[in-house]
């Protein structure tokens, strides 16, 4: 694998439209991302796309990852995007710019230190909290609390991450802040300890 650097990695063929990338970011092949703001040290695999979402720090989505999944009208005659990708079929009328507004408007947001499996989507709109894990193929409609895991069709919780209070305090040290040089003097912490030994030793920092 390629070391990564402040400037993000992209691998081929990926289509990124007003988007933008943090430090130490990676795309992987084939991905599309759309109205994307993808914070530092956060990554995608192989064909995801993500559309109109807001992903925080250190975020971990597998291939196959669909967030902010467009929708179609449903109260109007018909559902096609004729009605709103009206340029392609007429030379005379224009795209509905209002259509397209509404659809960004609806932002997902993805918190710091989540996992997203393969093949999981996300609806727009869903909030899904820090440290939280998404189970593969796991469709999300609601809201996921910060450090569960949830799984399924439609998603429901599995399981809290950690024992009761641990979450909330690896919220409050927001280790995902640290500079990149803290991350590398306090790397054999992370890889030796226990998520309450790690905040044993450095809540008091």
């Amino acid at each position: 694998m390629p070391r990564l650097s402040k400037t993000a990695l992209l691998h081929d063929e990926v289509d990124m439209v007003n988007t933008t990338l943090g430090r130490y970011t990676e795309i992987g092949k084939g991905s599309r991302l759309a109205q994307v703001n993808l914070g530092d040290y956060s990554y995608c695999d192989r064909y995801c796309d993500l559309a109109n979402v807001t992903v925080g720090k250190f975020a971990n989505i597998a291939s196959f990852v669909r967030i902010g999944a467009t929708d179609h009208p449903l109260d109007r005659a018909s559902l096609h995007h004729f009605m709103y990708r009206s340029a392609s079929y007429w030379e005379d009328v224009e795209d509905d710019s209002d259509w397209f507004d509404h659809r960004a408007s609806r932002r997902a947001f993805i918190g710091h230190d989540t996992w997203i499996g393969h093949n999981a989507q996300i609806k727009p709109e869903v909030i899904v909290g820090h440290g939280a894990v998404i189970a593969s193929g796991a469709i999300v409609t609601k809201d996921v609390a910060p450090y569960t895991i949830v799984g399924g069709v439609t998603a429901t919780k599995l399981r809290d991450r950690y024992a009761p209070g641990v979450g909330a305090r690896m919220i409050s040290l927001a280790w995902w802040d640290w500079d990149h040089a803290t991350l590398r003097a306090r790397l054999d912490d992370f890889r030796r300890l226990s998520a309450e030994a790690f905040l044993e030793k450095f809540e008091s920092c």
